[in-house]
C-alpha cells in the first residue's frame, strides 16, 4: 500500500476536496468544500481507506461497525468487510413502516460499536448519531473519521469522553497539496485564517434544574418530588424489592432519611396485612418526608385498572402517591389515576422487549398529553415536560472507560439527563443499606449538579 500522501493525492484526483468560495449549511462562507462520496466510486481507493482506517484502531474493542448515514456507509461497509466486523446500519430516520427500526442489523445489548464518519467539522451529526446508537443499549467509545476540518468538532467529542481517530485534517491536507505544487502560499493563508476564526459550536440541549421544572410543574405529586428534591438534596429513590412486612418497614426506616421515594412491590410481600403493613410505612414516609410509589405496572383496560386501584387487599388508592402504569391501554386507560400521580412505562431495558422505537414514541405521545402523567421509566432521553425515572443504577458497574459507565448516576445525568435514580440491589442487598444509601445519594447529588 503507498504511503499515506500518496494515497490522498490519489483520492484528490477524484475532486474530494475544491478551494474558493462556499456558502456551508451553516451560512458560512468556507474557502474549501469536502466531499468525501467519491471515494465509494473507486473500489480500490476504497479498500485502501477502509485498511488505512481500521489500523488506527485497536481493532479488539469493537463488536460491530456502525457508519454515519450517508457518506460513510460505503466506508463502513468496506471497513467490516476487511476486518470481518459485523456491520450495522443506521437510517437517517425510522420507517413508518415494516420494522421501523432506525438501528438495523444482527446486534445484541451491551455490545461495543466503532462509529465512521467521513468529515467532522462540529461534531452536530456525530453527537446525534451517537445518542440514537446508545439508545439502542449499544456502547459507544470510539469514532473514526476521515478528515477533521478542525473547527471544534473532534475537542467536542473528546470533551465528552470518546476517543476520535482522524486519518487526515485540514492542516496535514493543505501541507501536502502546497508541496505537490496543487495549492499556493497565498491559498493556504487563507485557508489558516479561516479555520482561526470559525470555530463551530452548535447549541446543546441543557437540562432544566430541578427548581426550574418546580416553577413549571403543574402536577401536586410532580411539586412534592422535587421539593423534595432539593429539600433533601437527593434525587435517590430505592426499590423494596423485599418479600416480607419486617424487611420492607426496616429498609424503610434505614434509607428514609436519604430518599425521595421508597419504591414497593406490594403484592410481593408474602405477609401482607393492611393494618400492620401500610399503616407504619405511611408512619415512616411521613417521619422521614419521602413518597410512597408503588410499581403496580397497570397493563389493561380502564375500568379493570380502576378495580385494581381502588379494590382488594392492597387498595393502592389509599396510600401510594404516584403508580406505574403501562400505556398500552390508550390514554383512557390513564383516567382511573385521578388522585395520584403516573409515571408511565415508555421503554423497557429488558432482552427481546417489544418496546421498539415506534411504540415508544406512540406511548410518548399518551404519557405528554395526559394530564396525570407526572414522567416516564425510559432508557431513553426525554423532553422536559415530564421527568425522566431511570432504574438499574448501580455503582458497582462503574468499571474503565467511557463504554463502561452504562449504569452509573454520572452515565443517566450526563447523557439520559435522568432526573430521579432508582437503585435495587445496591441498597437493599448491601451489608449496610443506610451507608449504601447515602452513598448513593451524594453520587447521584453529584452527578446532577455537574449535569447542569
Amino acid at each position: 500500500m503507498e504511503s499515506k500522501k500518496e494515497f490522498f493525492l490519489e483520492c484528490y484526483k477524484l475532486g474530494i476536496i475544491k478551494f474558493g468560495r462556499f456558502t456551508l449549511k451553516s451560512g458560512i462562507e468556507s474557502p474549501f468544500y469536502v466531499d468525501l462520496r467519491p471515494l465509494a466510486s473507486d473500489p480500490k481507493i476504497l479498500k485502501n481507506l477502509a485498511n488505512y482506517l481500521l489500523e488506527m484502531l485497536p481493532l479488539d474493542n469493537f463488536d460491530l461497525i456502525c457508519g454515519v448515514p450517508y457518506a460513510a456507509l460505503p466506508m463502513a461497509t468496506a471497513m467490516s468487510l476487511e476486518s470481518y466486523i459485523p456491520l450495522i446500519i443506521k437510517r437517517k430516520e425510522a420507517k413508518s413502516y415494516g420494522t421501523k427500526k432506525l438501528i438495523e442489523g444482527i446486534y445484541q445489548k451491551g455490545q461495543n460499536c466503532l462509529l465512521v464518519e467521513d468529515v467532522i467539522t462540529s461534531g452536530k451529526s456525530l453527537v446525534e448519531t451517537i445518542a440514537e446508537v446508545e439508545q439502542e443499549d449499544l456502547k459507544v467509545a470510539d469514532i473514526v473519521v476521515v478528515l477533521d476540518r478542525e473547527q471544534g468538532g473532534k475537542q467536542l467529542l473528546e470533551s465528552k469522553g470518546y476517543r476520535v481517530h482522524t486519518l487526515f485534517n485540514i492542516s496535514e491536507v493543505c501541507t501536502i497539496l502546497q508541496e505537490n505544487g496543487e495549492l499556493s502560499d497565498e491559498e493556504v493563508k487563507r485557508i489558516q485564517d479561516f479555520l482561526q476564526g470559525n470555530h463551530i459550536q452548535f447549541e446543546e440541549k441543557t437540562r432544566l434544574s430541578y427548581q426550574q421544572k418546580f416553577e413549571a410543574a403543574q402536577h401536586s405529586v410532580s411539586k412534592k418530588l422535587l421539593e423534595t428534591a432539593l429539600a433533601k438534596e437527593s434525587n435517590l429513590i430505592a426499590s423494596a424489592d423485599v418479600t416480607t412486612t419486617q424487611e420492607l418497614l426496616e429498609l424503610a426506616e434505614n434509607v428514609g432519611p436519604h430518599i425521595i421515594a421508597l419504591k414497593t412491590h406490594i403484592d410481593i410481600i408474602s405477609d401482607f396485612d393492611y393494618q400492620n403493613t401500610i399503616v407504619p410505612l405511611k408512619e415512616l414516609a411521613a417521619k422521614h418526608q419521602f413518597l410512597l410509589m408503588e410499581d403496580r405496572k397497570f397493563a389493561d383496560i380502564g375500568n379493570t385498572q380502576e378495580l385494581q386501584f381502588t379494590s382488594g387487599v392492597f387498595k393502592i388508592t389509599d396510600w401510594a402517591d404516584f403508580v406505574t402504569s403501562q400505556v398500552i391501554g390508550g390514554f383512557e386507560s390513564l383516567d382511573c389515576f385521578t388522585n395520584v400521580g403516573v409515571v408511565a412505562i415508555i421503554g423497557m431495558s429488558s432482552k427481546g422487549t417489544l418496546t421498539t422505537n415506534n411504540y415508544r414514541e406512540e406511548a410518548l405521545k399518551v404519557a405528554l398529553s395526559h394530564p396525570n402523567v407526572i414522567g416516564g421509566v425510559s432508557q431513553n432521553a426525554l423532553p422536559d415536560e415530564i421527568l425522566l425515572f431511570t432504574p438499574g443504577v448501580n455503582l458497582a458497574d462503574s468499571g474503565d472507560g467511557k463504554g463502561q459507565q452504562y449504569n452509573t448516576p454520572e452515565h443517566v445525568f450526563k447523557t439520559l439527563h435522568t432526573d430521579f435514580i432508582i437503585v435495587g440491589r445496591g441498597i437493599y442487598k448491601s451489608e449496610n443499606p443506610a451507608e449504601a444509601a447515602i452513598n448513593y445519594k451524594n453520587e447521584g447529588w453529584k452527578a446532577y449538579l455537574a449535569s447542569l
